[in-house]
């Protein structure tokens, strides 16, 4: 029995929630694939290190934003990167520790036997061991007899993605290393970072990430294009709103069909205050990406949902583009 099947048996099954163990459903967890891999520590406890230095840092400085490996930290990533001398089927090609999970990224480079939830379970068992070493100053069990929950280093289950499409692997390594540069700008930005989940305006209930004073500026503009435009008609539009943003216009959009995203994106770009509305929502451990992270640091990007957090890889409904156009409206008249 695997990991997965494991966690699924009684008397787990009623326990997990299914954001807690994402499987590809048509996968085979056996064969030639890349993945990204997250595991977190039980109630995300920061056991594996600490975050340091400060944003304003140059990169590849001392004072950048890193992690600093607490001694349990050492023997995760020292497991880590000894998965191949168990499993040779894998090479290792990245990872980044944080205070409280594990990111990495594997390559099963031929068939293997075992399920990659196998070799995962394989990892946690040293980890536990490592745990009850360092953090309980327990002598090593090689039976372990005694599986309590504090003994316990690693939540149940993992997530994982599959590498899909060229460039991807070039984001996800992009992404990991810039964690600790992430997780110290909330640090130094808490409000602007903080899921806020039932936030009323305008009549409707959001959940928002982001500088929540935009709506209370006094011109708001919604961006909204036809799909029936011209590339001139957009980039009329366009100039007009980079005019409106000298003015200290805030913009509003869904940003759903190609000449608002051409917009929006340009008035990202040249620095201009935005809400976007997006149909996925947050959980509560959600938190902006890339250059979105740097605009909300900077208090000049909100991001609003109406509808709760959902997994799925859905297309979006042509009565949730209008609803969300209505809520743009709505909100730029308030």
């Amino acid at each position: 029995m695997n990991e997965e099947q494991y966690l699924r048996h009684k008397p787990f099954a009623g326990l997990l929630k299914p954001s807690m163990l994402r499987r590809a459903p048509f996968n085979d967890y056996h064969a030639r694939r890349i993945y990204l891999l997250t595991m977190t520590t039980v109630n995300r406890y920061p056991w594996l290190g600490e975050v340091v230095g400060h944003t304003t840092a140059p990169r590849y400085t001392l004072d950048y934003p890193h992690i600093v490996p607490s001694p349990l930290g050492l023997a995760v990533l020292d497991a880590w990167r000894h998965i191949p001398d168990f499993v040779p089927e894998i090479s290792i090609v990245d990872y980044q520790l944080m205070p409280d999970h594990l990111h990495g990224i594997l390559f099963v480079h031929e068939r293997m036997e075992r399920h990659l939830g196998n070799v995962v379970g394989g990892f946690k068992k040293s980890c536990n061991a490592a745990f009850r070493r360092i953090i309980l100053h327990e002598e090593e069990n090689p039976k372990e007899q005694h599986h309590k929950d504090g003994n316990m280093l690693w939540q149940l289950g993992y997530n994982d993605r599959l590498l899909k499409d060229e460039g991807q692997m070039e984001r996800w390594r992009r992404y990991l290393h810039d964690n600790p540069y992430r997780l110290m700008m909330k640090r130094e930005h808490r409000d602007l970072f903080r899921v806020q989940h039932n936030f009323e305006y305008a009549g409707y209930c959001f959940s928002a990430i982001g500088n929540r004073f935009l709506l209370d500026y006094p011109e708001k503009k919604v961006v909204q294009c036809s799909r029936s435009l011209t590339a001139e008609q957009i980039e009329a539009q366009r100039q007009q709103c980079l005019k409106d943003a000298a003015r200290g216009v805030v913009f509003i959009s869904p940003s759903i069909s190609p000449g608002e995203k051409t917009i929006m994106r340009s008035l990202f770009l040249q620095g201009c205050s935005l809400i976007h509305l997006r149909e996925n929502g947050f959980t509560d451990y959600s938190k902006p990406v890339g250059r979105s992270m740097q605009a909300c640091a900077e208090g000049r990007l909100l991001l609003l949902a109406p509808w709760e957090h959902h997994n799925a890889r859905t297309t979006i409904r042509r009565d949730q583009c209008l609803s969300l156009n209505e809520m743009a409206k709505a909100l730029s008249e308030c």
